[in-house]
């Protein structure tokens, strides 16, 4: 199946209904639709073998989507905040693409020698193909319907490339056709390159609930479109939550909201006991999924959110800190290094498998084994119940003289402080022990923190060996748009710090 017979079907299903944008000038489903039709057209008139976008989320990367898939290409939308060196690199790889970009972005697009749209003038043209003859040839199932390049926070981006198949897979295995009331209205708060944008479009056309996005994010910012749009349903990454949570004078009521969703990054249990106290009527989800799994693989309720958090049981009351079970269609296995599945509690690399699970990347092939399974390259372990609790990257994990050290643990210590906000633990090199643990925590405003008592804590509760040699305090910590910590340059900046005469 093709992503656009989603469109087709929400089109006829509720076709009056809007499903994109506000409720006053918003996009029906049904001119969702006819605005693709138009858009593949447009790509088609322009022989364009894939769509670039390089812009804020919007009503065009909806219309982006379905155009292209409706035009049989891809669609590829870039990160606007990478350099211009990353940016020529990437658009090398489409020569002969359609784009579309904000005015503030699209000299990276003329550089590379292609066309471009801005996302009002992208919409106009499509309005002006819409009720022609039809010309589209949509793409088949086993063709690439979205090619999304890889945050890059370790190393240089790569194409993942996510089928029609693995899409639709995901739609099918966890939404209900038209299951969304007509009021609901869900807030997407990630940027167009990250996989949930793409997967939040789906869904949510497929359920039948209106969707806005947030471009900018600030809590007053949010809180008040939470209320004026009557949101029922919204999405947001840990680093957001936790900033509404720590803001103060800020009127935290969210009256119409039913269920928040969060994701991307590990979330602070602190921040979530807080959310749940602050909203006992709404429903939160923790969805755990990776770009190369077309978004979610495991799913953490919300009964077993608020189970975890009113236990005295300590392992029923750790699974507030798991990312749950997974989804449909999902088959997930640890292993050691030898490949070898572990038993339940202990800890090694994830694989999944799975009809949704893509693992292909732009240019170097599948990379899943012979059995069909991915490496996720998370570390991690399965309860004796098969919750999934996470422990970080492979890659993220300290060799400290021969012993293998996962920061995940630490930081969970160092959060529990009441006024660390964030925090951070990264292996710098050292001579004697091949790389030394330095930690790095953001306070609360005012608060002053005690390296040393912070030290202690993690002695105390874990042991000497994972205790961290230095604490530094900075005003943030370098994130991507999805919250994920960029280690590398808190790497670099450590080292330089200690190296400086």
């Amino acid at each position: 199946m093709n992503i656009s017979m989603l469109l087709d079907m929400a089109a006829e299903g509720f076709g009056d209904r809007v499903v994109i944008g506000r409720t006053d000038g918003g996009l029906s489903a049904r001119r969702l639709s006819e605005l693709s039709d138009g858009g593949a057209r447009v790509v088609h008139g322009r022989g364009a073998d894939a769509i670039v976008y390089l812009a804020v989320n919007g009503p065009a990367l909806p219309v982006a989507l379905f155009a292209a898939a409706r035009a049989g290409v891809p669609l590829v939308p870039v990160n606007y905040r990478l350099g211009d060196e990353q940016l020529d690199v990437l658009l090398a790889n489409h020569p002969r693409a359609l784009g579309i970009a904000d005015p503030e972005h699209g000299e990276a697009l003329r550089r590379a020698g292609l066309p471009v749209l801005s996302p009002a003038e992208w919409l106009a043209e499509a309005a002006d193909h819409t009720g022609l003859p039809a010309d589209d040839v949509p793409a088949q199932p086993d063709s690439p319907a979205v090619l999304i390049y890889t945050s890059g926070t370790t190393s240089t981006p790569k194409g993942v490339v996510l089928r029609h198949h693995n899409l639709v897979s995901y739609v099918l295995g966890t939404v209900e056709f038209a299951a969304a009331d007509p009021d609901e209205a869900a807030l997407v708060s990630v940027p167009p390159y990250h996989i949930a944008a793409v997967s939040n479009v789906l869904t949510n056309l497929y359920a039948g609930r209106r969707a806005l996005t947030l471009d900018q994010f600030t809590p007053e910012g949010w809180l008040g479109l939470v209320r004026e749009q009557r949101i029922t349903n919204a999405m947001v990454v840990p680093t957001m939550l936790a900033r509404v949570m720590d803001t103060d004078a800020v009127d935290r009521s969210v009256p119409s909201l039913r269920a928040l969703a969060y994701g991307g990054a590990r979330m602070p249990v602190r921040v979530i006991e807080a959310a749940l106290r602050a909203w006992p009527h709404v429903d939160f989800v923790n969805a755990y999924g990776l770009t190369e799994t077309s978004s979610t693989i495991t799913v953490l309720g919300p009964q077993e959110h608020r189970t975890a958090v009113a236990s005295d049981d300590p392992a029923v009351r750790a699974r507030l800190g798991s990312a749950g079970l997974p989804v449909p269609g999902i088959e997930l296995e640890v292993r050691d290094v030898t490949g070898e599945a572990v038993a339940p509690g202990e800890t090694g690399q994830i694989w999944v498998r799975g009809e949704q699970v893509s693992g292909e990347y732009a240019g170097q092939g599948s990379a899943v084994d012979e059995r069909g399974f991915f490496h996720t390259r998370d570390r991690g372990r399965v309860d004796a119940d098969g919750y999934l609790h996470i422990e970080g990257r492979v890659d993220d994990t300290i060799i400290r003289g021969a012993e293998n050290i996962a920061p995940a643990e630490i930081e969970d210590v160092l959060l529990r402080h009441p006024d660390v906000l964030d925090a951070v633990v990264v292996g710098v090199p050292d001579e004697e022990w091949g790389q030394r643990i330095e930690a790095v925590v953001v306070t609360r405003d005012g608060a002053e923190v005690d390296g040393t008592a912070l030290r202690a804590a993690v002695r105390d509760t874990l042991r000497g060996s994972k205790t961290p040699d230095h604490i530094t305090s900075w005003p943030e910590l370098p994130r991507t748009a999805t919250g994920k910590l960029v280690r590398r340059d808190i790497v670099a900046a450590l080292t330089s710090e200690r190296t400086k005469p």
